[in-house]
């Protein structure tokens, strides 16, 4: 590799890009294949105090080419000026640029050994750092490559071929809502929305009449909670009516172990006979969303925290029963962190649920791309994924990652929604980020015996 700056931030920039562009909704998925090949050819052989500098360009690309969706939804609802809401994305740019940073190094330092120890150290360097951050001669190069790229991108292609097909016994009815999305609902919100509401509660109880299964809701798109008679009733009358469990999404109230009154975002399972079986409550929230971090210290941020409510989080990773085995729910952003989700298949959940409202992404990327983590959660726990939402996507995963069913954006319908239970466990439910710490402890080995080798 040529020790040209410009050739290798060339380089570092089109991995960023092509990164980014393998993302909902470029969906150039091929091009991820290539992408950190081009970030491993800008570091080879870097100089250790430059080779930093590539990793953080390619941040840099990356994160506003494919979370532009973020400077949107923090403009639109949080009534922050576009500059600022294009600052939050690039203070995001510049923190993963600090991982990716590191990511070059690593490869430039043992890449003074030879390429091989660079393309040795690249994929484990990669998922220790991925992890990181969920808890916070250039012809043998090309060589590497080229043929790691043929062999994913033939398992990618080809690999479907293989994946064993998925029976279900079972239906639920995943109701897609379609409320337009707010973050102020006036008092009298219920009764301007009876007709609406009206129409829900038909199609819930129809679609079980037709073909009894469960009925589920999406996360709260309004005002529904528990302390709300009127809203209760009505989901209770759902339960009864239907003869069917009624799964929905609430804000729920109750009294903490001080005796003060507290909110959660909660998901509630009612009984045919209207009596409440089951309640989770939200347990990974949303920072800047449902809750604002060290609030006491930002009290100079004003307008940015005085509409942002706190939620309080739950504790537990609750598993529930219905007739033929166990579920558990997870709400919104928790599909993004596999340590979470694997919990409830590890307390013994047979089906996953996934509740979210990303009305607030309007039709961003941020929806696509939340549907692609949570179903990758399906297939690492081998589950069934229901997931509902108020505007899209409402889709049934099955325990492969396949997607069996969907509904159409921006409509409100039911989906017939097959699934059946599994309680077989995969290693990584079993054994959790067994790989990832693998991962940590090879890229430690590696880097130290590189330095040291160089060092003589």
């Amino acid at each position: 590799m040529s020790d040209s700056g410009y050739t290798r931030l060339l380089l570092a920039m089109a991995s960023g890009a092509t990164l980014a562009l393998s993302f909902p909704n470029y969906n150039l998925s091929l091009l991820a294949w290539g992408s950190l090949a081009l970030l491993v050819l800008a570091s080879y052989r870097a100089r250790p105090a430059r080779a930093p500098l590539y990793g953080f360009v390619h941040s840099l690309v990356f994160y506003p080419v494919c979370l532009t969706w973020i400077a949107t939804v923090v403009h639109q609802y949080g009534d922050v000026p576009r500059a600022i809401a294009a600052g939050l994305v690039l203070l995001m740019a510049i923190a993963g640029g600090i991982i990716s940073a590191l990511f070059s190094w690593g490869v430039a330092l043992a890449s003074k050994r030879g390429p091989g120890w660079a393309c040795m150290l690249a994929p484990f360097l990669w998922v220790t750092l991925e992890f990181l951050r969920t808890h916070l001669k250039r012809q043998r190069v090309w060589k590497a490559a080229i043929v790691t790229t043929a062999v994913l991108i033939f398992v990618a292609m080809g690999g479907s071929y293989f994946v064993p097909q998925s029976h279900a016994r079972f239906v639920a009815h995943l109701v897609q809502t379609n409320f337009p999305q707010s973050y102020i609902y006036p008092p009298d919100w219920m009764a301007q929305h009876v007709a609406d509401l009206d129409q829900l509660e038909q199609i819930s109880i129809d679609s079980a009449n037709q073909e009894p299964g469960l009925i589920i809701w999406p996360e709260v798109p309004a005002p529904f909670t528990t302390q709300d008679r009127a809203f209760m009733g009505r989901a209770e009358g759902i339960a009864r009516d239907s003869g069917v469990d009624f799964l929905v999404g609430v804000e729920d109230w109750k009294e903490n172990a001080a005796q003060k009154w507290i909110a959660t975002n909660s998901a509630t399972l009612l009984a045919p006979s209207g009596r409440r079986l089951f309640t989770y409550d939200k347990i990974h929230l949303v920072p800047w969303g449902e809750y604002v971090p060290l609030r006491h210290l930002l009290s100079f941020a004003g307008k940015l925290t005085a509409d942002i409510g706190d939620f309080t989080p739950g504790n537990v990773y609750q598993v529930g029963k219905l007739p033929g085995g166990r579920f558990a729910v997870f709400i919104c952003y928790e599909a993004i962190f596999p340590n979470e989700v694997r919990r409830f298949a590890a307390n013994g959940a047979e089906l996953l649920i996934n509740m979210s409202n990303d009305g607030w992404f309007g039709r961003s990327a941020a929806p696509a791309q939340h549907l692609m983590m949570a179903r990758v959660r399906a297939v690492e726990s081998r589950r069934w994924l229901l997931r509902d939402t108020n505007n899209g996507f409402t889709v049934d995963v099955d325990p492969y990652g396949r997607t069996i069913a969907a509904l159409p954006t921006d409509i409100r319908s039911e989906l017939n929604a097959p699934f059946d239970f599994r309680a077989d466990r995969t290693p990584y439910v079993r054994y959790g980020d067994w790989f990832a710490w693998a991962c940590v402890m090879a890229s430690i080995a590696i880097l130290g015996v590189a330095v040291a080798q160089t060092s003589r």
